[in-house]
């Protein structure tokens, strides 16, 4: 069996910030809808920036079971 390579040059990536832009794109959107279309792309330039740096969820995970004691 075959397998394929599923390694792209980075300029090819697509990013799930970018995916999701996309699919909410692809219909008519609602007055919240909208707004939480422009927050998503907002925080995206954020990070593409560097205005902030994202955070890797198991980081998040780990601080909060931290803060609650579990």
């Amino acid at each position: 069996m075959k397998h394929s390579s599923t390694w792209n040059p980075p300029a090819s990536r697509v990013s799930p910030a970018d995916r999701f832009e996309e699919g909410l794109n692809a219909e008519p959107l609602d007055g919240i809808q909208q707004l939480w279309t422009a927050e998503a792309i907002r925080r995206r330039e954020e990070i593409r920036s560097g205005k902030v740096e994202a955070v890797p969820g198991e980081q998040v995970l780990n601080e909060v079971r931290r803060l609650v004691g579990r």
